[in-house]
């Protein structure tokens, strides 16, 4: 029998993210209010009867208006009250690489997200990141390397 814990009312909860890179070898770093207007990556929940890919491609369109080419999950962990995000929670995390096919414009949802800017990956690496994007930016570049 399965007893709720009070400290996470939603129990695990599985995510996805995008590192979204564009024609120029950049790429898309949001805000977001949720992880303390640090810098993060689209993303959320993975819906039931939801794949992985399918869920990034959803959660990074709808957040960014993107339409992304699925390239491989390239960074997965898990996330105990990281203590930039908003409330208490556990994630276990799963971020994809996507290319960004043609020249598109982002337009945030303004909800989700509130600012966002295309760097180089090692530049990526020296903003104030909310937790867990270090690691998915080095695991990018990694799998990025092996190609």
């Amino acid at each position: 029998m399965q007893t709720s814990n009070p400290n996470f009312p939603r129990g695990i909860e599985l995510v996805t993210g995008a590192v979204i890179e564009n024609q120029a070898g950049e790429i898309l770093m949001v805000k977001s209010p949720k992880w303390s207007n640090k810098w993060c990556m689209p993303g959320g929940h993975i819906d039931p009867g939801e794949t992985i890919e399918q869920a990034a491609l959803r959660e990074a369109e709808e957040e960014t208006g993107l339409k992304l080419k699925p390239v491989k999950i390239v960074s997965f962990g898990e996330l105990i009250n990281p203590p930039d995000f908003y409330k208490p929670a556990h994630f276990i995390y799963f971020d994809l690489w996507c290319l960004l096919e043609d020249d598109q414009e982002v337009k945030l949802d303004n909800d989700e997200l509130e600012e966002y800017k295309w760097f180089k990956p090692e530049e990526a690496l020296k903003l104030d990141l909310s937790s867990g994007y270090y690691k998915t930016i080095q695991d990018y570049l990694k799998a990025k390397n092996e190609k």
